[in-house]
């Protein structure tokens, strides 16, 4: 009877009374060493102008796409961002190591997938452990590796990768990456320091309040605000008040002027007198505010910035 091969990795089946005088080589070199590459064995793939790569794949001797790691060298060519390095549509997890030289034209993305179905992005540097499950690529999530409540994130070493944090994941967010990352909710750190430093500006945007004869404020949208007087108003008790929180207030005249402004009580000034507004036409003052609590917030007035 002649051998066949399993249908994974692909593994030697000696049929009954085959190779009577060379069976233990082909157990040895068949399927001993062939199980041996597919669960610790490493092979390193080239990658170059193309844009894919189909793994060698080879039924009883040895090929690339039974190893357990691939090494992923060489060039993503300049003429596209991503290459797709095709493994056979059969049950089986790798560990891909991205380690492409960067090319400044290209995004240097290898791309492990199955012909038909999809994959899965590994960016420039990144290492990452998928499976196939017959049909298409997939990665490992959080959930898999018990790590929090940001459930159904990917794991990854880029920006797109960083999943939604929620404050029982907060000690595993990565901060090291170079784009804009939003952290969303409130954040607590304890035992030591959280430390944000930047090469670039960081900025605490201005949000701009709707003039009405009661003007609201939401400190939960932000520390900053703006708001130009079209009539005589009074600044609301802001809503959302967080003690310890700090920010200012530009108070702009419209371009007819002489517009007064009153306060909540809330607001505390300094010796408890409420400050008057510059009333020339397009003016600009600034009330500075820092919240001693969520009711009593301490304020002062910076008059009559010039444009």
């Amino acid at each position: 009877m002649a051998s066949t091969f399993t249908t994974n990795i692909r593994l030697t089946k000696q049929g009954d009374g085959d190779n009577p005088n060379s069976w233990g080589q082909v157990l040895n070199d068949g399927v001993i060493s062939l199980t041996d590459q597919a669960i610790a064995g490493i092979a390193t793939i080239s990658v170059g102008a193309t844009t894919s790569v189909t793994l060698t794949s080879n039924n009883g001797s040895g090929d690339e796409a039974r190893s357990a790691i691939l090494h992923i060298k060489g060039s993503v060519g300049g003429t596209h961002n991503t290459i797709s390095l095709i493994v056979p549509a059969n049950t089986k997890h790798y560990l891909i190591n991205n380690d492409v030289s960067a090319n400044t034209t290209a995004s240097d993305i290898v791309k492990i997938k199955t012909a038909a179905g999809d994959g899965y992005d590994i960016p420039l540097g990144g290492i990452g452990w998928v499976y196939c499950d017959n049909t298409s690529v997939r990665p490992v999530n959080t959930k898999g590796l018990n790590l929090g409540t940001a459930a159904s994130a990917d794991i990854g070493v880029c920006a797109t990768n960083v999943p939604d944090t929620s404050l029982a994941d907060i000690r595993y967010l990565r901060t090291s990456v170079t784009v804009n990352t939003t952290l969303l909710g409130t954040k607590t750190i304890r035992d030591g320091q959280f430390v944000i430093s930047t090469s670039a500006r960081a900025v605490n945007p201005i949000t701009t309040l709707t003039d009405a004869a009661s003007i609201a404020v939401d400190f939960l949208t932000g520390n900053n605000f703006l708001v130009t007087l079209a009539d005589n108003r009074t600044l609301a008790a802001p809503s959302n008040a967080t003690a310890g929180q700090t920010g200012y207030i530009y108070i702009i005249q419209d371009g007819t002027g002489n517009r007064t402004l009153g306060y909540n009580t809330v607001y505390k000034f300094v010796s408890g007198s409420a400050p008057v507004l510059t009333t020339t036409a397009n003016a600009v003052d600034m009330l500075v505010y820092s919240a001693r609590s969520a009711t009593t917030i301490d304020a002062v007035m910076l008059h009559d910035f010039k444009r």
